[in-house]
């Protein structure tokens, strides 16, 4: 055990303590941090015309502030952007984190003094509670490699710009520099193929001992590796102990990534996004992330088949039910106020809050009332996948309608396969009745005779890589949509199918 592994162990034991101590005052931490939150936002501008001099409880926080997405606090965000300052938050943000929206284009998500340290924080968190409770505190000894977004930042109304990944490589501490990995110069590549050709030059001869990125781009980065040495990553990084991943369900893409690697390695599961680090997997041994309920956030769950409503049901941490869907919404000492991040949450367990993330609110299949989500594609496929011996590498789900006299319509499922199923017609079967006995609705279409069962078109090798390629979203945090509700992606892929 070197000098780091040594100092970790401390701190790892004293941080895992205050963690465990923090989820059992998880109410009142959030009670306390809803009353900091409009202290210091009844300053600002959007307080001012939103009267919070008035509020005195959750209910008239609900009553003041309606729930938002990007599109609505963009009026907010251009004022900052031209140099005005107390409009969302005190002051002006530390930094901008740029992201790309579906329907917003580009996206400015504010980052004030505050609310970096939740960035920040929790990252660190995550592993230290790995270290605390596995006793393994050697691979702070060895390189670590985090796939992430280029460093360089733009400046908007003297605001420092740029991807969220890369606001946080200027935040790395001096004593983990040495062991980081890329370089500056090659994280700072735009080109994603260009960029993790050179992170493979600069890694393949390397002790790695953590991993971490989105799944998709840690397989991409996984195979290159072997393409170039012919050898399992085992046998590469023979001291490779842990992976850290987020950004989209990790199932679909465990085994195939166990079988590059060669092994099981431990894992440890997040769930950070530009407004904010909400919660991670504090135990790596079980499933499930826990809340981040004393880190300037305060959190609203809101039954995801009402977050589109004029006046959807609005619950405060206190109200939530295990086993229910939550679309997933935020106030933060960033100046987001009672923002629809676009993501849905299922809590397993209240003692601690634990969540899973399971689909994003405006990704799902509902063109005929059925109201699919990602959690169950994932769910469905997985599990046939795991029936028949199948490696999946990616996919996408769209509705297929038919016109009159066309037929029935039905849900069309995009797969690109790294093994491929010996009967494709029963692996098929397969998905849909486990589709059906996830999701009442889809069983009753399907029972009813108004839909079809789901039909399978295969994606070429490699066709979602080239498909972000096309658009210019390879890499990064970039991610190929589960769930579609219209045609658009599907369209897009014909070019790409087998």
């Amino acid at each position: 055990m070197n000098v780091k592994s040594f100092l970790a162990k401390p701190f790892a034991s004293y941080i895992y303590n205050q963690i465990k101590k923090g989820s059992e005052t998880a109410i009142s931490d959030q009670d306390n941090i809803f009353k900091s939150l409009i202290k210091t936002g009844k300053n600002t501008e959007f307080g001012k015309e939103h009267q919070f001099e008035n509020i005195k409880s959750y209910d008239d926080f609900k009553s003041a502030v309606p729930i938002r997405d990007y599109e609505e606090f963009k009026p907010y965000i251009e004022k900052i952007k031209e140099g005005k300052h107390n409009i969302l938050w005190k002051g002006k943000p530390l930094y901008f984190a740029k992201t790309s929206g579906t329907t917003s284009g580009i996206k400015y998500i504010p980052i004030s003094k505050d609310s970096i340290s939740n960035h920040l924080n929790s990252a660190r968190n995550a592993l230290l509670c790995y270290m605390a409770i596995s006793g393994n505190y050697d691979f702070a000894s060895g390189k670590l490699i985090f796939l992430s977004g280029s460093p360089v930042l733009e400046r908007i109304a003297d605001i420092p710009t740029g991807r969220l990944s890369g606001i946080v490589n200027h935040h790395i501490p001096s004593y983990l520099r040495t062991n980081q990995m890329p370089s500056y110069e090659t994280n700072c590549i735009d080109d994603w193929e260009t960029k993790l050709a050179k992170i493979v030059d600069e890694t393949i001869d390397k002790d790695m001992t953590l991993i971490s990125g989105i799944p998709p781009w840690m397989q991409m980065y996984f195979d290159r590796l072997t393409e170039r040495s012919g050898k399992k990553i085992k046998d590469l990084f023979p001291n490779f102990q842990v992976m850290v991943h987020g950004g989209v369900n990790f199932e679909p893409y465990k085994a195939k990534l166990f079988d590059t690697i060669g092994k099981e390695v431990d894992s440890i599961e997040t769930f950070p996004a530009s407004e904010g680090f909400f919660a991670f997997q504090d135990d790596y041994r079980v499933p499930g992330l826990l809340l981040n309920t004393n880190s300037g956030i305060f959190f609203e769950f809101v039954p995801a088949g009402e977050i589109f409503n004029e006046k959807p049901t609005r619950l405060c941490l206190a109200d939530v039910k295990v086993g229910e869907n939550y679309a997933l919404v935020i106030s933060n000492n960033a100046g987001l106020w009672a923002y629809n991040i676009g993501d849905t949450v299922r809590f397993i367990s209240t003692k601690p809050y634990k969540l899973v993330v399971s689909g994003r609110t405006k990704h799902f299949i509902s063109a005929f009332g059925e109201h699919v989500i990602g959690e169950e594609v994932e769910s469905a496929l997985q599990k046939a996948a795991a029936l028949e011996q199948v490696s999946v590498t990616e996919f996408t789900v769209a509705p297929f309608i038919a016109k009159t006299g066309e037929g029935k319509s039905y849900h069309e499922w995009f797969i690109e396969f790294e093994n491929p199923p010996a009967n494709l017609e029963s692996f098929r079967q397969k998905v849909d009745d486990n589709l059906r006995n996830k999701n009442v609705y889809y069983d009753d279409l399907i029972a009813g005779n108004i839909l079809e069962r789901l039909k399978i078109t295969p994606v070429r090798r490699n066709g979602f890589i080239d498909y972000m390629k096309s658009i210019g979203k390879l890499g990064g945090q970039n991610k190929v949509p589960r769930l579609s509700n219209d045609r658009k992606l599907a369209d897009a892929l014909q070019p790409f199918i087998n």
